[in-house]
């Protein structure tokens, strides 16, 4: 997939065309750009109806291509590269969306997988076993 970013899109646009291509996956935008395995704090993500030029320290504009091999720090890092765009990836867990920060290393294929079977799961009445991010800080 090739997401157009352009100074007069609303954040809303990215995330839907992302959403498309991965129903289990989730992007969100940030007023800072956030470490390796580190969440980003909800009072600093702009709204779905902010515009991508409020949203860069860039004012590059272009194309970004975007595919399932990708890992999700790669995505994250290509977003801040190009675009100066601090992006965070969220996965889908039933009926919640984790942030990816412990699974930053696993593809974006990957991570939609995993977040089918596990809302899959939960639709079926069985709890999850295993979500890394839901078991974050327990270890």
């Amino acid at each position: 997939m090739v997401i157009q970013i352009a100074e007069s899109r609303q954040i809303s646009d990215l995330q839907y065309e992302f959403n498309q291509a991965f129903p289990y996956l989730k992007i969100e935008f940030f007023k800072k750009q956030h470490g390796v395995e580190k969440p980003s704090p909800a009072q600093r993500m702009f709204t779905q109806k902010s515009l991508v030029g409020d949203a860069r320290i860039t004012k590059e504009e272009g194309s970004l291509e975007i595919n399932e091999k990708m890992t999700v720090a790669e995505l994250e890092q290509a977003f801040w590269n190009r675009f100066g765009l601090s992006v965070q990836v969220f996965r889908k867990s039933g009926n919640l969306w984790l942030e990816t920060t412990m699974t930053d290393k696993w593809t974006l294929g990957q991570q939609n997988e995993h977040g089918k079977e596990i809302t899959d799961s939960v639709r079926k009445g069985n709890l999850p076993e295993d979500d890394f991010e839901l078991r974050r800080g327990q270890d």
